[in-house]
């Protein structure tokens, strides 16, 4: 019974590991540093950053009572019926993403705008393999361009005292060339006669009225009002107008009246990966050999940069901008790192990883994702890497 009961563990943890590999990480290297440092008590609490996680906590319950409400569904449905070809289909699937998810952050604009496209090409009978690819480079790169967009902004906007002509200063320099650099991708992967340069053939008129016949409802209530106002808090709070435990109060109250089951639908996952991120970078940054080392790494802009862009594709860009925020006062360029950084490898955003298991899932006997991904980002990393260090 005994070996029975430690099997089960085993698996149960392994399990645990498997599913989540970054939150383990931090829970590993918070516990690993505390046991061999042994920081005072007050400085572990004083470690963890309460006012993002708050924001963070009330960003994801804000936007998961949006999305029981189908807003973005009903948008996706509305714009698709504007569509009669492939190539418009494309841009509007690819924008669609970019843009939300400056608002609702990179995963749910995948998590809500993937399912549909692979629903719509299935049924127009397309291959939905580049549109995939194509939005979550949208995802990840339109989530650069605003502090909520995504975990690694929030905070940094934060750590860094950014305004908001400072930061949205900088993430244009990633935002705009994106924009451009998505739209040439699209216009050649439509091409009439790409089958006669080797690639494939595909018909540019979509067959019927499918995208016409597209169809959501919103579910609007009495609880719409409360959440709009929810999201004009949470923003007014980002933006350092309001205090952020007004707005976790205030969106805890409302949430708890208007919808308590959302609160089961937030990724404490996340919010506990900061804290074991928070705990881990200032225990060791106390160990002057490790800190000497690190900043050493990040003395420089280009060292900063490089740096930033490297970790992001080893740990992802999330735990790499906790990490390195403490041992560099130059937030500008490691912003820009580990945002262009969430390029490259499929870990460098846990966003990309959503994609690819919808996809595969999807398409079980289709082998070319993670090929076609790799080779995509990394092209991308590369062009869009350079032009945003040269401006």
């Amino acid at each position: 019974m005994k070996k029975h009961s430690l099997k089960k563990a085993a698996v149960s943890f392994a399990s645990f590991v498997k599913r989540e590999p970054v939150l383990f990480a931090a829970i590993l290297l918070a516990v690993v540093s505390v046991c061999v440092i042994r920081p005072a008590p007050i400085v572990c609490v004083q470690a963890i950053d309460f006012r993002t996680i708050a924001i963070l906590f009330s960003l994801m319950i804000v936007i998961k009572a949006f999305q029981s409400q189908n807003f973005l569904d009903v948008i996706a449905a509305r714009l698709l019926r504007l569509c009669k070809t492939r190539r418009s289909l494309y841009f509007l699937l690819t924008y669609l993403v970019f843009f939300s998810s400056m608002f609702v952050t990179n995963d749910v604009a995948l998590l809500t705008f993937v399912p549909i496209s692979l629903l719509i090409f299935r049924q127009i009978k397309l291959t939905s393999l580049h549109l995939v690819i194509l939005e979550t480079l949208a995802a990840n790169l339109g989530s650069c361009s605003t502090p909520m967009g995504n975990p690694q902004n929030l905070f940094l906007f934060s750590y860094y005292h950014f305004s908001a002509l400072e930061f949205f200063a900088l993430t244009a320099k990633i935002a705009v060339p994106s924009l451009f650099i998505l739209g040439i991708i699209i216009l050649f992967l439509t091409r009439n006669r790409l089958a006669e340069h080797g690639g494939f053939d595909e018909p540019n008129v979509i067959p019927g009225n499918t995208l016409q016949t597209q169809m959501a409802f919103l579910k609007l209530d009495f609880r719409t009002i409360f959440y709009v106002v929810d999201f004009v808090l949470c923003l007014l709070t980002v933006f350092h107008v309001v205090d952020y435990l007004v707005m976790l109060i205030v969106v805890a109250a409302t949430m708890l009246f208007c919808n308590i089951r959302l609160f089961k639908k937030v990724d404490y996952s996340l919010l506990l990966t900061f804290a074991g991120f928070f705990i881990f970078t200032k225990t060791i940054s106390t160990v002057p050999a490790f800190s000497v080392f690190v900043q050493s790494l990040l003395s420089s802009p280009l060292k900063t940069y490089i740096t930033g862009i490297a970790a992001s594709q080893v740990i992802s860009n999330v735990p790499a901008a906790l990490l390195l925020s403490g041992f560099t006062e130059n937030g500008a360029m490691l912003l820009l790192a580990v945002n262009v950084g969430g390029l490259g490898t499929l870990i460098a955003s846990m966003a990309s990883v959503i994609s690819f298991k919808l996809y595969t899932a999807s398409n079980p006997g289709d082998g070319r994702y993670f090929a076609l991904f790799t080779v995509y980002n990394v092209c991308l990393l590369v062009l869009l890497g350079l032009i945003v260090y040269l401006l």
